[in-house]
């Protein structure tokens, strides 16, 4: 087994993503942004001790050499897996979102260069954000880990979501860039999630910290989202749990290295989620916005996008849960943080 430096492990990916390390055997260190942070994650696996589960604090991944120190193990790191990056549309500069990413990725790379010898891979979470062409997807285009996003730096500043999209993609080509110009001695796989779904598996003290993609479920059993259902917008979908798995599987299998991978299950809807929850959960009907003039179709008119998920099928072996899965689970999960919302 591996031990595996793990970054941003207090986030809701990579919450799911060292669960998969330690079911399978690995050890585990974590980086998080404070102690606190870090003692949670100790306190909820207390079977085990510190040579299978630690955490380093890293406060600021944007900061020059910020990793140094935490790629530095005893026993060595033999993997590295980079999840920690910022997601969220809150941006007033695109820089906000672009400098860190790309530094983030970028610095923990020299670092395992310069101070971490034994690691044979790493692991970094991009985005189907990094393969997706907004500017002319459509019917009839399937998307592949052969795709890049073509967005520029000017575009970036268009609005936020072109900010994170700009963040993912010049994130994951400037460590491939890294890759191919300094030739270390360990090399890279990188997943390409769409939207990522299913249950948290972190401790949040309320649902006001929950991660953006789940929002829109919260919204929805809670009644938020009662008067219009928003438009879907990202068409492709993952279960975190998959995901996580995919992770895992980069490092576990010798064949993952020098490949991207684009962990898509299948096409999902905004439409198609309240319908579930309506089916799955029917206490919370009358919380769901209903009718045509509330829930946009579920595909746009000219159709929607393609994927080809043959790679991570192939030489990951990864099977895909399906949506109704995915949001039971999801939904489950949050009424565990705040069982109050079944009395709204």
């Amino acid at each position: 087994m591996s031990r595996v430096l793990l970054t941003g492990g207090s986030g809701f990916i990579a919450t799911h993503v060292l669960e998969t390390l330690l079911a399978r055997g690995h050890s585990v260190v974590t980086t998080v942004r404070s102690q606190q942070k870090g003692q949670a994650i100790l306190e909820a696996h207390p079977e085990l001790q510190k040579d299978r589960l630690n955490y380093v604090i890293v406060e600021d991944i944007s900061q020059a050499n910020a990793f140094d120190k935490a790629v530095v193990s005893k026993p060595p790191f033999d993997a590295v897996i980079h999840t920690a990056s910022p997601y969220h549309f809150n941006a007033k500069d695109a820089k906000e979102l672009l400098e860190p990413a790309v530094i983030g990725t970028t610095g923990i790379l020299k670092s395992v260069q310069q101070y971490a010898p034994s690691v044979k891979r790493v692991i970094v979470t991009s985005s189907f954000a990094a393969i997706n062409n907004i500017y002319t997807q459509g019917k009839g285009k399937i998307y592949s880990e052969a795709d890049w996003c073509p967005i520029t730096e000017e575009q970036a500043n268009d609005n936020p979501a072109n900010a994170y999209r700009a963040s993912k993609t010049f994130a994951e080509r400037a460590a491939w860039n890294f890759i191919d110009t300094e030739k270390p001695s360990f090399d890279l796989a990188v997943i390409n999630p769409p939207l990522v779904l299913g249950p948290i598996a972190h401790n949040l003290a309320s649902l006001s910290a929950l991660n953006t993609s789940n929002q829109r479920i919260r919204d929805f059993i809670t009644g938020a989202a009662k008067d219009r259902c928003p438009p879907t917008g990202n068409y492709g979908y993952v279960d975190v749990r998959d995901l996580a798995l995919a992770h895992v599987l980069a490092i576990e299998k010798p064949e993952a290295g020098g490949k991207r991978f684009f962990t898509v299950s299948t096409h999902f809807s905004n439409k198609a989620i309240v319908e579930i929850i309506a089916e799955e959960f029917p206490e919370f009907k009358d919380r769901l916005p209903s009718g045509d003039g509330l829930i946009p179709g579920d595909y746009p008119a000219d159709g929607v996008y393609g994927f080809d998920n043959s790679r991570s099928r192939g030489v990951l072996g990864l099977e895909f849960r399906n949506l109704k899965e995915s949001i039971v689970d999801a939904v489950h999960s949050l009424l565990a943080v705040e069982p109050e919302i079944a009395n709204i």
